[in-house]
This record gives structure tokens, C-alpha cells and sequence, in this order.
């Protein structure tokens, strides 16, 4: 007889994984396109590496203060109209970046779009804790984030395109970048409110034996975690271990951002490559790869059901190449393949590291001490692309930049390695089961 907690996963994963994967594949274009367009961009609105560093990063000024706030919010009220709300808001401030006028005004528009768009990323992780249990979360954080990678792989070159727009309507290429890319946001957001149900017992395409059994395997796990680690909301926002978790993730963040804004400007400078097209194209090729090894690490995670080790082990490595390769000058696409090498590594972390905080808190408690781990993550958010604007302004290249952030992965690998595999759970899931 099969199993309904089986049959509500596989459903689920069908059913929601999909839609969550193309609302944060949006939602990251809509965050890094600004890298595509400043190939444009700066040199028409005069900005300086370190202005369009501390641009880039000062999105996540706004975002980072709003995500605990905002994951309590959704808990109490809903992800369905939370997320509705969010996706809409930011859908149409995405669009506003049309609007750059100078330095004042692109500073401004993307601290608005860090506000608007905070608490959407926590709020899908924790989502993910009310319908998938222990076993299945590193798989399912993998098909998710999956949009990271293809954001840039066909975002790139999709934004590549957009700028051949020049001149329409009298606008600039990376303008109508922006007005085309903000759209689908707002669409999203609206197709939310009919596609995304709060908890499995809102699912109308469940059975009510499925809802009953998932609804009880995901209780039985919380009550259990709740038990070995009781800990009141208060508690979960300054814990020892959600602060760690948040400095491992601004190890993976770090090297996320800061690369990712500044790859095709270094890619474009280091290669002599004029073509802007040619130049997303080499932007896209890692994170390709990138999408592949998500997945397959996240699965190799959920089968060894060690998630510190498998977040370590992509920050190091990915770390090291980036360093590697920040001093293969002399052979420049040595060095394009250390940057490929880091950005696959980043990618392989994120799913075993999103496994991680709900070994230790659940309910409330998870809600807070997520928004508060990636609040803390995507500092390096801000930092990254700031430093590595500034550090190429200091010293001519980003050299430097690429080193430190190698440092910081590296760092952060050890630290996530440190904090130690959670103890494994028993589960009735179907070990070969497909997702």
C-alpha cells in the first residue's frame, strides 16, 4: 500500500517547488540585473566603481532590517497574501529603477527595492518547514534555489539582449532592462493569491488521508525539536546558534554578491572582450553548471544527512579557487575558471546550509531565527559588492576583492563545519523517492 505522506510530498513537490522556483527566479533578476546593466548604465550616468558598489550592496541595507518583522508576520497571517503583498510591491519598485537619474536617485531606488522585497526569501525557507519534512528539505531548498543559478544563466543573456534595445523610444537599453524585468513580479503576486496555499490543510488537491499524514509527520518533528531545544522567540532572534548560522551564511552571501555584481565587468575587462551579449553569455556558463550541482548536492545532502559537511565542503573549495584565481592574470581564462569554480561552489551550499536552522528551532522560534540568519547573511549583501568596488578603485583591479572574499568563504566553511551535523531522524519516507 503506498504511503500518503510519501504520495502529499511527491504532490507538494510538484505543486509548490515549481511556483516558488519561478517567483525567486524573478525575484533574484530583479535584485542582480543591475550587474548586466551597468555595462551600460555607469558610463552613462558617470557612477564610479565605488558608487556603483555601494549601490549594488545598499539594497540589502533595506532588506536586512525587515526580515525578522517580516517572517513573524507571515507566520501569524499567511504565506499566501504575505508573499501576494510582497512579490507586487516590489515588482513595481523593480520596474521604477527605470527612473535613475544619478548617483542620489539609483542609491535611493535600490534601498527601496532591498524594502520591498524583504522577507520574501526567508519566508519561502521557512514555507518549506510547513510542508516538507526533515528528510526531504536539503532536495527540496535545492530545487528551489535553483533559480539563482538559472537567473544569471538565462537572465544574463536575456538582459544581454535588453540592452539592444538602445534608442526605442528614446530610451537606453538598461532602462527598458528594468521596465521589462519588473513586470512578471507583479503578475506573480496576484497568481499567488489563488496558487499558494498557507499550510497541507488549505491544499484542495490533497486527499484528507495525505493532509492527516504529512500534517502529523511534520508535528511529531517539530514537538520533537521543540523538546530537545525549547526556546521562546526572544531567545531564538540572539541564540549563539542562529548568530553562527548567520555568519556562515554571509560566508556563502559574500561570495554570491560579491562576485556576482561585479562578474561581467571583470569578465569583459580581464578577457578584452567587447561584445556585451558575448560577455552575459560567459556570465551565464557557470551558474548553468551551478544549477546542476545544487540539485545533486541537495540530494547527496538528504541522503548522507550530514548538512554542516556538505555546506563546507563547496564554501571551501569555491573559496580557494576564487583566490587562485584572482592572481592567474597572466593566463586569463585560468582565472575565468576559478571564477566559475567559486560560483558553483556557492551554489552547492545553499541547499545543505538551509537544512541547518531547522535542526534546532521550529514554529515561531524557526521564523524568527531564520529572518535573523539571513539578515545577518546578506550584510555581506551590502559589503561584498562595496568592497569590491572600493578595492578596485584602491588598487586598479579587483584582485584584492577576490581574494577576501575567498578568505570569507573559506572561513565560513569552517565555521558551518564546526557547528556540526544535526542527529539523524527516523523517517517512514520512501528512501527512492522522486522529487
Amino acid at each position: 500500500m503506498t504511503d500518503p505522506t510519501s504520495v502529499a510530498v511527491r504532490k507538494a513537490t510538484r505543486r509548490l517547488v515549481p511556483l516558488m522556483a519561478v517567483c525567486y527566479f524573478v525575484a533574484y533578476l530583479d535584485r542582480t540585473n543591475l550587474a548586466v546593466a551597468s555595462l551600460t548604465m555607469n558610463a552613462e550616468l558617470g557612477l564610479s566603481a565605488t558608487a556603483y558598489g555601494f549601490g549594488a550592496g545598499v539594497l540589502f541595507l533595506g532588506y536586512i532590517l525587515l526580515d525578522a518583522p517580516s517572517n513573524l508576520i507571515m507566520h501569524r497571517v499567511g504565506a499566501r497574501r504575505w508573499m501576494a503583498r510582497i512579490m507586487i510591491v516590489w515588482g513595481v519598485v523593480a520596474a521604477c529603477g527605470a527612473a535613475t537619474s544619478g548617483e542620489v536617485s539609483f542609491f535611493v531606488l535600490r534601498f527601496l527595492l532591498g524594502v520591498a522585497e524583504a522577507g520574501f526569501f526567508p519566508g519561502m525557507i521557512l514555507y518549506l518547514t510547513y510542508w516538507f519534512p526533515a528528510a526531504r528539505r536539503a532536495t527540496v531548498t535545492g530545487l528551489f534555489m535553483v533559480a539563482v543559478p538559472l537567473s544569471t544563466a538565462v537572465g544574463a543573456p536575456l538582459g544581454g539582449l535588453l540592452l539592444k534595445l538602445e534608442g526605442l523610444a528614446g530610451l537606453s537599453g538598461w532602462r527598458w532592462l528594468y521596465l521589462i524585468e519588473g513586470a512578471p513580479a507583479v503578475v506573480l503576486g496576484i497568481a499567488l493569491l489563488w496558487l499558494l496555499p498557507d499550510r497541507p490543510a488549505d491544499a484542495k488537491w490533497l486527499t484528507t488521508d495525505e493532509r492527516t499524514a504529512i500534517e502529523d509527520v511534520l508535528a511529531k518533528e517539530q514537538a520533537e525539536t521543540e523538546r530537545n531545544n525549547p526556546m521562546p522567540v526572544r531567545r531564538a532572534l540572539v541564540h549563539g546558534r542562529t548568530v553562527a548560522l548567520g555568519l556562515v551564511y554571509f560566508g556563502i552571501a559574500f561570495g554570491l554578491y560579491g562576485l556576482g555584481f561585479w562578474m561581467p565587468q571583470i569578465i569583459k575587462s580581464s578577457l578584452l572582450i567587447k561584445d556585451n551579449l558575448t560577455v552575459t553569455l560567459l556570465t551565464a556558463a557557470p551558474y548553468a553548471v551551478g544549477a546542476v550541482a545544487m540539485v545533486f548536492w541537495g540530494r547527496a545532502c538528504d541522503r548522507a544527512g550530514k548538512s554542516a559537511t556538505y555546506a563546507m565542503l563547496p564554501m571551501v573549495v569555491g573559496g580557494l579557487a576564487l583566490i587562485v584565481s584572482a592572481f592567474l592574470t597572466s593566463t586569463p581564462w585560468l582565472g575565468y575558471a576559478g571564477l566559475c569554480a567559486c560560483a558553483i561552489g556557492v551554489m552547492a551550499a545553499f541547499p545543505a546550509f538551509w537544512a541547518m536552522p531547522a535542526a534546532f528551532v521550529a514554529g515561531a522560534a524557526a521564523a524568527a531565527a531564520i529572518g535573523v540568519i539571513n539578515s545577518i547573511g546578506n550584510l555581506s549583501g551590502f559589503l561584498g559588492p562595496y568592497w569590491v568596488g572600493w578595492m578596485s578603485s584602491l588598487f586598479g583591479s579587483a584582485k584584492w576583492g577576490l581574494v577576501t572574499i575567498g578568505l570569507v568563504m573559506v572561513a565560513g566553511g569552517v565555521l558551518a563545519r564546526s557547528l556540526g551535523n544535526p542527529a539523524p531522524r527516523p523517517t517512514t519516507l520512501t528512501p527512492d523517492l522522486p522529487h
